[in-house]
């Protein structure tokens, strides 16, 4: 059966590829050959377990961000495929990581640090996408770090075409003409992958960032989902693979606002990948310091660690934590 899981107001199903093919959905015996093959799948996968097609009458329908499929095998390292509600696969989500960890935990399969590795179809990064996930204890609070790994900056690092220089406080951000067209104030933004790619738009008030319940509205979700969105839900521009957006504005001490539009999915209540592309965007810019950052979104706050020698960053991992949904 599918379980459900809550990370900060992100809920992800949790399904093995063994129970899809018992529904009749024909998922490949590798994780490689369901990444290859996903429009076969997917979609189907989505409606059937995610309450996004036609359900039976009386069927507990759940509301969610996606289906994690796996794992595709009984001891680590661990694969998995990350299927966003519009049937597109993920290369990364580190709440959907930390759930896929959890769902490991209460069947287990995962009683130490071990390496998950999510497939996908994107033509412009390798698969799988490996993340070391390790079981720990933070303020009290039993969850997992995940090491995300060295970041990568600017246009190349995602793909994006047609964006203009733009400075602030003199470091070398980019200006998208799109989001600039709809919000004077996005104006400055930074491109990060962290795995997956992220657009994160730094704004100097609080009042500039977009609210979720106002992305919901068919004015602003349509030209943002034209940005975030490959096509053809999307334009494509100014990456053709689409692109997860962020915008965030500085606090006191080391903690950042944000907010987040996510490619394939829309606006969510927290993603923890774009909470780190948020904290390193922040560092790059100056806001933060290296060490701990608090990352302050709508479902929640997550704590990010900037690993940094001098004015070199290292390495970035995320803690999060799950529970199981009734």
């Amino acid at each position: 059966m599918t379980l459900f899981y809550d990370a900060r107001g992100n809920i992800y199903g949790v399904v093995s590829p063994v129970f899809l093919r018992s529904r009749g959905i024909k998922v490949p015996e590798s994780a490689s050959l369901a990444a290859a093959a996903r429009s076969v799948w997917a979609e189907s996968a989505i409606a059937s377990e995610c309450g996004w097609g036609v359900r039976p009458v009386g069927a507990k329908v759940h509301r969610c961000d996606g289906l994690l499929v796996g794992p595709f095998q009984t001891e680590p390292p661990f694969d998995l495929l990350i299927v966003n509600t519009d049937g597109t696969l993920a290369e990364r989500s580190g709440n959907g990581l930390t759930i896929f960890a959890q769902a490991l935990t209460d069947q287990g399969l995962m009683t130490a640090a071990c390496e998950l590795r999510v497939h996908h179809d994107k033509a412009d990064a390798a698969s799988p996408v490996a993340t070391r996930v390790e079981p720990a204890v933070y303020e009290q609070v039993d969850g997992f770090w995940l090491d995300l790994g060295l970041p990568a900056f600017g246009p190349s690092a995602v793909g994006a075409q047609g964006v203009d220089p733009a400075f602030l406080g003199g470091t070398e951000l980019n200006r998208v003409n799109a989001l600039a067209a709809i919000n004077p104030h996005w104006a400055h933004s930074q491109f990060v992958r962290v795995g997956n790619p992220h657009c994160v738009t730094l704004v100097e008030q609080l009042s500039a960032l977009p609210e979720n319940l106002q992305m919901h509205q068919p004015t602003l979700f349509e030209p943002l989902r034209a940005i975030a969105f490959a096509p053809p839900a999307g334009a494509g521009q100014p990456c053709a693979a689409g692109i997860n957006l962020q915008w965030a504005a500085r606090q006191s001490g080391n903690r950042v606002v944000a907010r987040v539009f996510e490619r394939g999915e829309g606006p969510t209540a927290s993603s923890g990948t774009s909470a780190s592309a948020v904290a390193v965007a922040a560092w790059r810019a100056g806001w933060v310091e290296g060490g701990e950052v608090a990352v302050v979104m709508p479902g929640g706050t997550a704590p990010v660690r900037l690993h940094t020698q001098a004015d070199t960053l290292l390495n970035v991992s995320l803690f999060g934590t799950a529970r199981r949904q009734a």
